[in-house]
């Protein structure tokens, strides 16, 4: 059911719409190289196929899991020959090539940068991650989505009709709700949804009509489960524990426990998981809900302590209550610009009432001399400063008025009104 001509392809309009670049270069025939990236079955090597009918230039086909320099110098050197290539140029097709190492893809460089070669590398990895940064730079990257419902729904109608490519010749009943339930199923991959439609068909009996009709049981037995939109070695790793971080920032349970549930699903790594959750009971809530470092801690501890499928019962409880949680980021703000004025400017020396002072003679030099031990004074209050003189001005921790901080706010203007006292009176 692979398409041939761009009115056959389905899907990806964002880049193949009328109009749209790649559709005026393929149709032009004037085409430059370009790296394309998505997950499995949204229709990568469909595209090259389009292409490879489109094109007047030499079309040729490499894949990256069994080809080698050997293989693009053979391509290069046929394109290099008038005889074999009179235009001089190859559109060059290399499915997977993130799987080639650094001196496989720097063969294609020079070819590519001359533009005897025009480059259409296909990844299901992100290429600004996983490919050589001078052939992205010569490249233009097309990011290719997951299939939607309509689109699968389409593949699949086509391919029930189709006499020549498809299953047009078996006589198929299937109704609207059983291929919508095969639609989601394939979780926006049209080579899942295609599989699983043809083994239901070919394993399944003509009834007494002549007719094989697909149930929604059989058609379930012959998909087994929904292919988890996550790959804990890839982008989906990332962009997963992103989406349910932000989803705990912002205060949404339910996307959380569903980016949770999906990375489980995936089989991320419970520490992994753990310390992301620790970080986000500290950056994102921090003190206006300390208790939440404890409870994501001891969360972490217990699920990799228990381990699955238990543990699963424990991250979900830390998650829906950091996400529930009052939120305030003071201590991550205080600590980076605290960090950023050590970095960038004198801080000053540590104050001389403020240095220890173990050895004899320290004294002398003014080593903790004139030091004011806080708890002689009422609430443990003195009126003594602790910056240095440098930073004197320096307000780092500026808590905000939600949850636990009201307290720790109405706590400092006390102690600031105690030390505003003994300061007079000192005076």
């Amino acid at each position: 059911m692979m398409p041939t001509t761009l009115t056959d392809f389905i899907g990806q309009r964002h880049i193949l719409a009328e109009g749209k670049m790649l559709w005026r270069m393929i149709t032009a025939d004037r085409l430059s190289s370009i790296l394309l990236f998505g997950p499995p079955g949204v229709g990568k090597t469909s595209l090259a196929r389009v292409i490879a009918h489109s094109t007047s230039s030499q079309f040729r086909k490499l894949n990256a899991v069994t080809s080698g320099v050997a293989d693009i110098k053979n391509v290069i050197a046929d394109t290099e020959n008038p005889i074999l290539t009179p235009s001089g140029r190859t559109v060059l097709f290399i499915d997977e090539i993130h799987r080639f190492n650094k001196a496989q893809q720097d063969a294609l460089l020079p070819s590519v940068e001359s533009g005897r070669l025009i480059l259409i590398g296909a990844t299901t990895e992100n290429p600004f991650f996983q490919v050589n940064k001078a052939l992205v730079s010569r490249s233009t990257v097309f990011q290719m989505y997951p299939l939607t419902r309509d689109d699968i729904l389409e593949i699949m109608r086509r391919a029930i009709k189709d006499k020549e490519r498809g299953l047009g010749e078996l006589n198929l009943e299937i109704d609207d709700e059983t291929l919508g339930m095969i639609a989601d199923l394939a979780g926006g991959d049209a080579r899942v949804a295609l599989n699983g439609i043809e083994l239901a068909a070919i394993t399944t009996f003509l009834d007494n009509r002549g007719v094989i009709t697909l149930t929604r049981e059989i058609v379930l037995d012959s998909m087994q489960k929904k292919i988890a939109r996550y790959d804990r070695d890839g982008e989906q790793h990332y962009d997963n524990i992103s989406a349910m971080i932000k989803s705990m920032r912002g205060s949404d349970p339910d996307a959380a426990v569903l980016y949770l549930a999906r990375a489980l699903q995936g089989g991320e790594d419970l520490n992994f998981l753990g310390r992301r959750i620790v970080i986000a009971a500290a950056e994102d809530i921090g003190l206006a809900n300390p208790q939440m470092l404890t409870i994501a801690l001891s969360a972490w501890q217990a699920s990799v302590m228990v381990g699955l499928p238990e543990a699963r019962i424990i991250l979900s409880e830390a998650v829906i209550a950091l996400a529930t949680s009052p939120k305030s980021n003071s201590a991550y703000l205080a600590i980076k610009e605290a960090m950023a004025d050590v970095e960038s400017r004198d801080t000053g020396e540590v104050p001389f009432h403020l240095r220890n002072a173990p050895v004899a003679g320290m004294e002398e030099l003014g080593y903790a001399k004139g030091y004011e031990y806080s708890h002689d004074f009422p609430s443990a209050v003195s009126g003594q400063t602790f910056l240095p003189e440098e930073s004197s001005d320096a307000v780092y921790y500026k808590a905000k008025d939600i949850g636990y901080e009201k307290r720790i706010i109405e706590w400092m203007n006390y102690v600031e009104s105690l030390r505003k006292r003994l300061r007079e009176r000192d005076d």
